[in-house]
């Protein structure tokens, strides 16, 4: 009977996370519209993950897969500062994608250094409709 109850219990927590990551997405992905973009498209998310952009030596080729790989299921490296980064895939990593603020910032950040400007609302709606299906 213990075991049945824990096995619940585990069934639950993890169907509330993965309720409460489409949650996040969704809104993401809701706001992004509101704001102009058409629904997320994974194609151009995975092409634009994978584009290079001219950077400032010692980084003069940069793009998201630089520092996250090509493939998101695997542990990506920080180019500048050497630091493990956990896989962005979500079926990978169940943290990936499920804080409004952190993708907020993270995407600020990171298109910022990777493109050298913020990415339009339709970037960000793709890159984050690319993500959400690893």
């Amino acid at each position: 009977m213990k075991i049945l109850i824990i096995i619940s219990a585990v069934l639950i927590t993890h169907s509330n996370m993965a309720l409460a990551e489409n949650t996040v997405i969704n809104k993401l992905l809701g706001d992004y519209q509101s704001q102009g973009a058409s629904t997320g498209q994974a194609l151009a998310g995975e092409q634009l993950w994978n584009q290079t952009f001219a950077g400032k030596p010692p980084f003069t080729k940069r793009s998201c897969a630089s520092c996250h790989t090509r493939k998101l299921s695997n542990e990506g490296k920080h180019a500048r500062t050497g630091k493990a980064l956990k896989p962005m895939a979500p079926s990978v990593n169940p943290q990936s994608l499920t804080d409004v603020k952190k993708i907020t910032k993270w995407f600020k950040r990171n298109c910022k250094w990777t493109l050298g400007r913020e990415c339009t609302v339709q970037e960000k709606s793709d890159i984050l409709s690319f993500i959400n299906q690893q």
